[in-house]
């Protein structure tokens, strides 16, 4: 049975306020002028997804153009229609292990196009699929997700049989699957397979890094929402050719497979350089720390770029909307992958987050959960169809970070513990998260802020900001030519003196987890070493 933390449902009808609609009592602290920017800035437009599910979008590809190619993997192809009859056969083999709709499979493998196989196959049977990138997350995760997904099989390459912890679960090689003829190409029927927008369709966790993962649990509803409706869908269509470059476990990979499937464009999926990838798609997904490292001058034919999941530095994102559409957007995990994007120009004053996604709604709350002025920073809740389906059996923490809407009754919304403020253009500035709000000798700093003071320094591409102790702040600069002198003039001459940190280091690039984003603790190690061979030199 499916685990549903709480009882609401995404996908009702959004709130589109107008200047007829009653302003909300929640916003009686506020002028009369900011109330209706509250609700003006705050609010996506009303648009209705293309298909009100995953499965349905990639249905839909599949009878349409069944011989255009739908992936492509290290000289292999794979077509629609070929995708379609060998997602039939995989599903006829789980059905036949009793998984229907709102069960759990667990996908443990990497990148390849047999990954598509069994995404399709999941959720043709109502299923949500549960990715993890074997050879990265450790065994002892992938037996605990197993476990609390209450997952009947995993799938997973033939190659990496020995490498999957099985307990009670079936195993099954994707590819020997794909080469039984035996096996039915024809759909599984009955009306217990067929996904409903608010059933789970992934079951993602998190990284685990301060504790066991929970699993976030994502709908179709969810993911039709932002990946079906402009500008999510990036403009992805067939003809397009979309990069699949990012770990199958980080959410954003959800963007690149089910984007390009869900509207007909080609998936290439990379091998080992993510250089290669990118210069052959005319879509491209990354973090920022992913795109910093790429050779921007031979990826000039990507057409439109998206970036999420860590701060992006502005010269990156002036640098790429010189030659292609850029989104700098925003968005955690519990609230479907991203719930704000616009278009960068080098031209803009700030480097913004953009504007709330359609059907969704962002707030820039006091720790009272009270709308701030607009201009003033807070914490931002997320609401709207982008609101996922709670946490996998942890209701405590559920009920901390999902709360009732009170400004739209009947919904909710999402603590992201991001930092943010509306300009007055209505555009949401990002000021890191809540915990990189930090104190040291006593006053408060926003680590953001400093990376942001180091990255206008003409002679650094990328940099990043630490708390290292009560005392000090270390920052890392890329690439290893950076000027950490020039670099710290910069935020002498934008900051108070107690933001300036007190240990500058330089590297051609800078450390990225397996998901893509800055390797904080690889960082902060680096920073101890450097300190303690420092305090060796002066004795």
């Amino acid at each position: 049975m499916q685990d549903v933390i709480h009882s609401f449902t995404p996908g009702t009808e959004p709130f589109a306020p107008t200047q007829e609609t009653p302003l909300l009592p929640a916003l009686s602290a506020l002028s009369a002028v900011d109330q209706q920017r509250f609700l003006d800035f705050g609010w996506g437009p009303e648009v209705a997804p293309r298909f009100a599910t995953m499965i349905a979008g990639i249905n839909a590809q599949m009878r349409q153009q069944p011989q255009a190619i739908a992936a492509e993997w290290e000289g292999e192809t794979i077509t629609y229609g070929a995708l379609d009859r060998a997602a039939n056969r995989l599903a006829h083999v789980l059905a036949a292990q009793g998984v229907t709709r709102g069960d759990a499979v667990c996908l443990y493998l990497r990148r390849s196009i047999p990954m598509l196989v069994g995404i399709v196959a999941i959720m043709r049977l109502g299923a949500a699929y549960v990715p993890q990138h074997v050879g990265v997350a450790p065994e002892e995760g992938m037996r605990h997700i197993a476990k609390v997904t209450k997952a009947k099989v995993i799938l997973t390459l033939r190659e990496m049989m020995d490498q999957v912890p099985v307990e009670d679960q079936a195993l099954f090689a994707i590819e020997d699957v794909m080469a039984d003829e035996t096996l039915p190409e024809t759909p599984v029927s009955g009306d217990h397979y067929i996904a409903r927008p608010q059933d789970r369709a992934i079951i993602l966790f998190t990284s685990g890094t301060t504790g066991v993962p929970n699993g976030v649990q994502v709908s179709h509803g969810n993911l039709a929402n932002i990946l079906l409706t402009a500008p999510g869908d990036l403009g992805m269509r067939p003809g397009l050719k979309v990069g699949q470059v990012l770990s199958i476990a980080f959410d954003m990979a959800a963007w690149e497979t089910l984007g390009a499937l869900s509207n007909g464009a080609t998936l290439v999926i990379r091998g080992k350089s993510i250089q290669e990838t990118a210069e052959k798609v005319d879509i491209l997904i990354g973090t920022p720390s992913i795109l910093t490292s790429l050779d921007a001058s031979k990826c000039q034919q990507v057409q439109v770029a998206a970036v999420a999941g860590e701060p992006c530095p502005r010269p990156l994102a002036d640098s790429w909307s010189q030659f292609c559409t850029f989104y700098n957007s925003c968005g955690p995990t519990e609230t479907t992958i991203i719930n704000t994007a616009e278009p960068h120009f080098a031209e803009k004053p700030v480097l913004s987050i953009g504007r709330p996604t359609p059907n969704n709604t962002v707030y820039v709350l006091d720790e009272d959960l009270r709308p701030l002025p607009i201009g003033q920073k807070g914490e931002m809740w997320a609401g709207g169809d982008c609101v996922t389906l709670g946490y996998l059996g942890n209701e405590d923490l559920t009920a901390d970070r999902y709360r009732p809407d009170p400004f739209r009754p009947g919904h909710m919304m999402f603590r992201t513990r991001d930092l943010g403020r509306w300009t007055e253009t209505g555009e949401l500035e990002h000021f890191g998260r809540v915990d990189d709000l930090v104190k040291i000798r006593g006053f408060r700093v926003e680590l953001d802020g400093v990376t942001a003071a180091l990255e206008t320094s003409e002679c650094c591409q990328q940099a990043v900001t630490l708390k290292f102790d009560n005392r000090n702040l270390v920052s890392f600069l890329s690439p290893a030519s950076a000027c950490p002198k020039r670099a710290l003039s910069s935020v002498e001459a934008r900051l108070p003196y107690y933001c300036k940190p007190s240990l500058v280091l330089t590297l051609d690039d800078l450390p990225k987890t397996p998901r893509g984003k800055l390797d904080k603790r690889l960082l902060l190690k680096m920073a101890a070493e450097a300190i303690e061979t420092q305090a060796l030199e002066l004795n």
